[in-house]
């Protein structure tokens, strides 16, 4: 191992992507395998067990990207915003 006194610059991978859009492609990816995208999503979101979550796609990957409160609270942000409910 390489030992010195010159600052390492660590590099992060792209940013997560939104989490809006991995709704819709792991929804796309439940529909495309014949589930039932709102049962399966429900279910990993009260259970945290990602088997409701095709691997079709990456789906469950790309899910677990994020953490159940995130996606938890893009939905109820989103259902707020389609109902005219403001913050």
């Amino acid at each position: 191992m390489l030992i010195t006194d010159e600052t390492m610059m660590f590099k992060r991978s792209a940013e997560k992507p939104e989490v809006a859009d991995t709704i819709k492609e792991v929804y796309r990816a439940l529909v495309a395998k014949g589930y039932n995208p709102v049962d399966q999503l429900a279910g990993y979101l009260l259970s945290g067990d990602p088997t409701y979550i095709t691997s079709y796609d990456n789906a469950r990957t790309k899910l677990r990207r994020h953490e159940r409160y995130e996606l938890i609270e893009a939905m109820v942000v989103n259902y707020l915003e389609t109902k005219g409910v403001s913050k």
